[in-house]
């Protein structure tokens, strides 16, 4: 499925693969494909595989997260905020993303916008140097990712507040230079987050592992073992 997600085809193509499979195509497959639509922006493909996986998955939120999130990167609120409500009168909520990282002293644990770290002021100086040295190495944030809407400060602003972005500082500041970091994200990476954790391996010089929902990604000189599509 990735082959037709890095070729862009993700139509006719995709569909009449799946459809000539020799077993029947499980909600994986079905969701690798709806991840794909989310890159492309393929709204209407979107709409109708997540019809599906909701008629057999109706349960699962992160279904309704990937649709919502299609329709927030086409600017399409409104029937995002009919996904949400929709999940809302289910009883679904969306499990919120937390990135882990083990050291010496314990495991430790972030969420978006997480203050509650002791080093938390030391975090927040080394999330703002990181911004400034990703921005001249060519850095531009990914302001669809922000499934809000705001206006496109406020959305640069959100993106700096990633769990993953908060836990690759707190590395930064508590590993040796050169040294390999480790992250486990409990979600999909986003696209903003997965740029950004690829140049900051080229301007720090370190390699990045990043276990999230989907697959390991191994960051190193600024590219990442995935090639882009998870």
């Amino acid at each position: 499925m990735d082959v037709w997600d890095e070729q862009g085809w993700i139509r006719k193509e995709a569909i009449e693969f799946i459809d000539t499979m020799p077993v029947a195509p499980n909600p994986v497959i079905w969701r690798t494909l709806l991840a794909a639509c989310h890159a492309h922006g393929e709204l209407n493909l979107g709409e109708r595989i997540t019809k599906d996986l909701i008629t057999n998955e109706p349960l699962q939120e992160s279904n309704y997260v990937l649709l919502s999130s299609i329709y927030a990167k086409m600017s399409d609120w409104e029937k995002k905020t009919t996904i949400r409500e929709a999940m809302g009168k289910k009883g679904i909520r969306k499990v919120p993303g937390s990135t882990m990282i083990e050291l010496s002293d314990g495991i430790h644990e972030f969420v978006a916008g997480d203050k509650s770290h002791s080093e938390y002021p030391k975090i927040n100086e080394m999330v703002d140097e990181m911004e400034r040295k990703m921005r001249q190495a060519g850095y531009v944030a990914t302001t669809s990712n922000v499934l809000l809407d705001i206006d496109e400060e406020d959305k640069e602003g959100a993106l700096n507040t990633h769990s993953e972005k908060i836990a690759i500082a707190f590395a930064l500041l508590k590993t040796p230079p050169g040294s390999l970091i480790r992250i486990v994200k409990n979600l999909r990476v986003c696209g903003d987050c997965h740029s950004a954790t690829k140049l900051i391996s080229l301007v720090y010089n370190r390699e990045i592992v990043v276990r999230d929902r989907n697959r390991f990604h191994h960051f190193k000189d600024g590219l990442c073992s995935c090639r882009d599509f998870w």
